[in-house]
């Protein structure tokens, strides 16, 4: 997964959405333990677009994440699998 920084986060959102919910449909019904591994994968490439967006998180592994617990928190629902 390629993300670029010149991106925002809504943009990121309406370009993946429409696939993480039918991940979720269909895998979700069938083998819902496959879908963490997957998830996590696409957590860690949303850290590491915030890190090359945002120069003040650039060496910061750990405010990034939390960066994007924040996120997820407050902007519910914004993907599909964080809601």
């Amino acid at each position: 997964m390629d993300l670029k920084p010149d991106i925002t986060i809504h943009d990121l959102s309406r370009m993946f959405n429409a696939s993480i919910r039918g991940w979720l449909n269909y895998y979700g019904h069938f083998y819902k333990s496959q879908l963490y591994s997957v998830f996590r994968y696409m957590n860690k490439a949303l850290v590491q677009w915030v890190r090359r967006k945002y120069v003040k998180l650039e060496r910061h592994k750990t405010r990034a994440i939390k960066w994007h617990g924040q996120l997820a928190k407050n902007l519910h629902g914004l993907f599909a699998h964080c809601s």
